[in-house]
């Protein structure tokens, strides 16, 4: 039996937030089998908490040069990834990206041939880039008795797109604009998903995790004939309340006592995205501090829990770093959280000045 300390200690282990990597950016990438990217500047500072070396270079060149992409996956959520595992992470995804249509679109798409949607789109898209608002009225044009924004929707998820660069590019940044995988990468995805090979990457990165979990990461439903087949080949654990977990024999799971340092995570980290039981690393009560009408705050740890959400303000000639803890903090816990959040301030905006990071309050940077 693992306690909900000892998940949680096995999860930042495995996430690189118990130790910083020595890793590359894309090394990272790939070890998380993706990072959540809807927010596009939210890598960053993910990677950051993550790597004892990272600048932001290291990811805008990554962008620029096609050896990673932001592309929707699991869930049908923006995710940046390696450009190789797009191929192989798509297939996997495209049951959650066909539910999407069917659920969230189905009403508006009746009667629609959503295959000539779909290539009319590609044919747009191998002509040049496109703005969402440029595909929506293009797709609009010839078929004006449907939404725009649900035509749209189909060529995203049936035709695998790409954001491309100077989108998420740290300092230059812009609006999204698209393009097809294929043809921003040069290669095709994957014919189908390895499913056992996809999830025993996820085990390593997120484990132990029981059959929901994988679930909800993936976005998809059915799985556990895929843990049944890898069965013989995992470790078997209960949590507290007797829920079956699989893992990876030999991955880390320290114990409930290991140290945990505070930890920033951007908005929609994955680690607080990747299980149906996420009390591991966030309580109740926190979640409903961090969950928003419009996604998800970005928080900061404390002894392996989210304690906190934090903000960064930009201006000219300065950062603020805003933090709002949702606890009251112990004098140890608030120098560790105003040392932490001065280096990340310092990874932010280099060279700005004022060095604190306030607990409660707002600390510029001059």
């Amino acid at each position: 039996m693992l306690g909900q300390r000892e998940l949680g200690r096995a999860l930042l282990a495995r996430q690189w937030l118990l130790e910083r990597a020595d890793a590359t950016a894309e090394e990272a990438v790939t070890w998380l089998v993706g990072m959540q990217a809807q927010a596009p500047y939210a890598p960053y500072f993910g990677l950051w908490s993550r790597l004892r070396s990272f600048g932001t270079a290291d990811l805008a060149d990554a962008l620029t040069q096609r050896r990673l992409v932001r592309i929707a996956l699991m869930r049908s959520t923006v995710h940046l990834v390696t450009a190789a595992d797009y191929r192989s992470l798509r297939p996997w995804a495209q049951p959650a990206l066909d539910r999407e249509l069917d659920t969230a679109f189905g009403a508006v798409l009746t009667g629609l041939d959503r295959v000539a949607v779909a290539a009319s789109g590609r044919a747009l898209l191998d002509a040049r880039h496109l703005t969402p608002k440029e595909l929506r009225a293009a797709l609009h044009e010839r078929w004006p008795d449907h939404q725009p924004h649900a035509l749209a929707t189909v060529v995203r998820n049936l035709v695998p797109l790409v954001q491309v660069p100077p989108r998420a590019v740290w300092g230059i940044g812009g609006t999204t604009r698209y393009a097809t995988a294929d043809g921003w990468t040069g290669a095709e995805p994957a014919p189908a998903a390895d499913c056992e090979h996809i999830v025993l990457r996820y085990l390593a990165a997120f484990g132990p995790a029981s059959v929901a979990d994988v679930q909800t990461w993936a976005g998809r439903t059915r799985l556990r004939p895929v843990l049944d087949r890898l069965r013989p080949q995992l470790a078997v654990f209960r949590d507290e309340r007797g829920v079956e977990l699989f893992d990876l024999p030999d991955a880390p799971r320290p114990g409930a006592d290991a140290p945990a340092p505070v930890r920033f995570l951007p908005e929609y980290d994955n680690l607080l995205a990747s299980h149906a039981d996420r009390t591991r690393v966030i309580s109740q009560e926190a979640r409903k501090q961090v969950m928003t009408r419009n996604g998800m705050r970005a928080t900061f740890l404390v002894d392996g829990q989210v304690t906190g959400a934090w903000k960064l303000h930009r201006g000219r000639t300065s950062a603020t770093l805003e933090i709002d803890p949702f606890r009251p903090l112990t004098a140890t816990e608030r120098a560790e959280v105003e040392t932490e959040g001065a280096r990340m301030l310092e990874f932010a905006a280099p060279g700005a000045g004022h060095d604190d990071a306030m607990t409660g309050e707002k600390s510029d940077r001059q």
